[in-house]
């Protein structure tokens, strides 16, 4: 499925193997987030619409920068990598940006970030284990368990982004 603005969405066969499936799903998703975003300005994809909420596009697009580097990378494959936007004093410094943070930017970061979770777990069984613990809970995990987790995130931030995109020109759809 392409949307209006271009973005190309494919749901994964319903038929499909379960790594396909796995991949497909996460892509569909990351795929949707892009969609939401695509058309607006810097200033709109900066937006807060949702007051109190710090949500904007451009928060979540970062957010999901960092949740792929988090998980695919420093998770799964044990790499020791600073943090994209948060820190210590700023743990959410993913949702805060300059007045002057630009799409292309950001987006250049996320659409990195996701070639090498790709990367991460290309030609790896499901069933490999994380090489990190996680730091909020010292659990290891399946990469299976990562990419479900993964959908789950896209899944629900997408839900957001409905949310604000519809608060910002009206354009709703799935």
């Amino acid at each position: 499925m392409t949307t209006s603005s271009g973005t190309h969405r494919t749901e994964p066969a319903t038929t499909a193997d379960e790594r396909d499936m796995l991949d497909g799903w996460l892509d569909y998703h990351r795929a949707t987030l892009a969609w939401k975003c695509e058309g607006l300005q810097d200033e709109q994809l900066r937006r807060t619409p949702l007051e109190p909420s710090e949500l904007s596009l451009l928060g979540l697009v970062r957010h999901m920068a960092e949740v792929e580097r988090y998980w695919f990378r420093e998770i799964l494959l044990g790499e020791d990598l600073p943090e994209l936007y948060c820190t210590d004093e700023d743990p959410d410094g993913d949702f805060h940006f300059a007045d002057d943070a630009t799409w292309a930017e950001n987006e250049q970061v996320w659409q990195t970030e996701v070639e090498l979770a790709r990367q991460a777990a290309a030609g790896r069984s499901l069933d490999l284990l994380s090489q990190a613990e996680s730091h909020h809970r010292g659990e290891v995990f399946s990469l299976r368990w990562v990419y479900t987790h993964m959908i789950e995130e896209y899944a629900r931030h997408n839900g957001h982004a409905d949310l604000l995109r519809e608060q910002i020109d009206g354009a709703t759809g799935d």
